[in-house]
């Protein structure tokens, strides 16, 4: 039986706000894409949807001002996480795990009621630069990594991960610049995936 967590884990906290590894070059060009993963295209408009939903909804914050200012590369952003949870999905699905429309409903209804309710958590995601109907997507991801730490052990789920990206391949739009299999981000020193063996399970928002 997996251990219920009740606040955003570590993971989740990084690779929220991890900054993407974009570089000047590009790779081959995919019309229209703003990334393939594998064989998984990522359209522009996809791309520019979700930057849409999340930008509406910091705009309609008391603190609209400050959260668009803290997000100035959200299109950077929102695609790495939409490469990353694909990458995850693939190294989940090759080790044998599963995170169920139940298990997230789950996850996140004990995270609301650790965090001071749903509004509460729509307000730290947002601040994260994950609007309200992208939660469930972020919870998925981040109880999927947690089920790889405890199949794997923590240092494993780091190699399969990096070995699934370069693995499936990773193609970046060069508007967008191109993509790190290793790191993932363009801070060296906070690897969103490389999660320490010896990290704690969870962490309070």
């Amino acid at each position: 039986m997996h251990r219920r967590r009740t606040a955003l884990s570590v993971s989740a906290a990084a690779l929220l706000v991890a900054a993407p590894l974009l570089t000047a070059c590009g790779s081959t060009p995919h019309p229209g894409a703003a990334a393939v993963v594998g064989k998984d295209r990522i359209s522009v408009s996809q791309l520019q949807a979700q930057v849409k939903d999340v930008r509406d909804a910091q705009r309609g914050s008391p603190q609209a001002e400050q959260l668009v200012a803290a997000s100035p590369r959200l299109g950077q952003d929102t695609l790495v996480r939409l490469i990353q949870y694909r990458i995850v999905d693939k190294a989940a699905e090759d080790n044998g795990v599963g995170v169920t429309r139940r298990e997230v409903q789950r996850q996140r209804a004990a995270l609301e009621k650790a965090n001071g309710g749903a509004e509460a958590v729509r307000a730290r995601f947002l601040s994260l630069g994950v609007a309200p109907g992208q939660i469930d997507q972020a919870i998925k991801m981040d109880y999927t990594r947690a089920k790889l730490d405890q199949r794997l052990g923590a240092a494993r789920t780091n190699q399969v991960l990096m070995a699934t990206s370069k693995s499936i391949g990773v193609d970046v739009n060069p508007r967008y610049g191109s993509w790190d299999a290793r790191r993932g981000t363009a801070q060296a020193a906070s690897e969103p995936w490389l999660r320490a063996a010896t990290a704690p399970p969870e962490q309070q928002m």
